[in-house]
């Protein structure tokens, strides 16, 4: 009996370890979306995360983003991008740290036809 209890404290606890780091749930454009109009880069994630870096490239290459005012570790990001971007493909690439200090990151593209 004590050693199945042991094991399902192990258990539990990996799994709640687990459920600490956060993914993106979403993102405005949606990944492989074609849009005609982009007036935000918006990250959706489902737990909170530190976001660290947000590095969106496009046909010109690196775009700067204005950062939406927000506090750390949040589950929403937002920026804002130049109002005369090209049309073109473009990569969002982010990184943060997730509740449990675990380096967290990914990438989505959309393409911008106006």
């Amino acid at each position: 009996m004590r050693r199945f209890l042991v094991a399902a404290l192990a258990v539990l606890t990996l799994a709640t370890g687990a459920q600490a780091h956060s993914a993106l749930d979403s993102s405005e454009p949606a990944d492989a979306a074609t849009v005609a109009v982009v007036d935000t880069i918006a990250l959706r994630f489902k737990d909170a995360l530190r976001v660290t870096s947000i590095t969106m490239t496009g046909p010109d290459g690196e775009v700067a983003l204005t950062r939406e005012a927000g506090f750390d570790p949040a589950t929403d990001f937002d920026g804002v991008p130049p109002a005369d971007l090209p049309n073109g493909d473009y990569t969002v690439e982010w990184r943060g740290l997730s509740a449990d200090g675990h380096a967290m990151q990914g990438t989505f593209g959309f393409t911008l036809a106006k």
